[in-house]
């Protein structure tokens, strides 16, 4: 059983403000994290070899930490592709992707999200894999399935936005989310689209749709998508943001044209 003040805690603002108690909880897998905090300090590789174990897997270890000791600059973020890339690299069982995939906590089903978005070239193929990613009910998971499939969106932005226009009509506001920040011209930790910075229009049959969107999740991902654009292509977003004005008087529409237009507006 955990502990109520465990489960109903805030998460650390800062690194030295890390319950030490927390951490041992989060390096044994048993809580998910509750801030970027918190999913900065788990200790990954000590998770891992809990989760080795669980799997009779334990000789695999060396190999994982070769890989993340090889590393010029480790990080959380490049310590997560790197271990869910191993497991790629190791196996191709389906039960141990399934096994972290449904972990209790988030940061296994980090590593799946890079496994199962790594091990898929074809872009319908890599976006049907991370999709359960994308929907995770944790943040961290779903900003590692845009992170798992960025390049090949890239790769080839025609088909991954033809598949991603419907996805912005699903229910789930956390696929109409990603729909969005996944194609973000700039966006953040993420490599950039040239393409979309320079032509943004290819991009308007994902944002159309969610223009007054009833999540605020999504209408911040929007904004921000606009915002990004402006950087280089201010006259595109003026344009879509007065003819979006027209068309849609809603208190939602008007979010995310203020969002849109600040780097304009500064």
């Amino acid at each position: 059983m955990i502990p109520e003040h465990i489960v109903n805690r805030k998460g650390a603002r800062s690194f030295k403000d890390l319950n030490p108690e927390v951490i041992e909880y989060l390096n044994r897998g048993l809580i998910e994290t509750a801030n970027l905090m918190e999913w900065l300090a788990v200790d990954q590789l000590k998770l891992l070899k809990l989760i080795l174990n669980e799997l009779d897997k334990s000789d695999w270890y060396d190999s994982f930490y070769e890989a993340v000791s090889a590393q010029k600059k480790p990080s959380a973020n490049s310590n997560t592709k790197v271990i869910g890339t191993t497991f790629l690299q190791l196996t191709e069982d389906d039960n141990i992707l399934k096994h972290l995939a449904s972990h209790k906590s988030d940061v296994p089903r980090c590593w799946a999200a890079y496994w199962a978005g790594c091990k898929e070239t074809e872009i319908t193929k890599k976006l049907n894999a991370v999709k359960p990613y994308a929907a995770d009910p944790h943040f961290g998971v779903r900003e590692v399935a845009i992170f798992a499939s960025k390049e090949g969106i890239i790769k080839d932005l025609d088909k991954a936005i033809t598949i991603l226009s419907d996805w912005t009509m699903d229910k789930d506001e956390n696929i109409r989310r990603y729909a969005i920040e996944t194609t973000r011209p700039i966006g953040v930790w993420t490599k950039k689209i040239d393409e979309l910075k320079e032509n943004p229009e290819r991009g308007i049959g994902l944002l159309e749709p969610l223009k007054s969107d009833s999540s605020k999740y999504v209408r911040d991902s929007v904004g921000n998508w606009l915002n990004d654009a402006s950087k280089t292509r201010s006259d595109w977003v003026t344009f879509v943001c007065k003819q979006w004005e027209k068309d849609s008087n809603t208190k939602e529409t008007k979010y995310i044209i203020k969002k849109a237009l600040r780097s304009i507006n500064k």
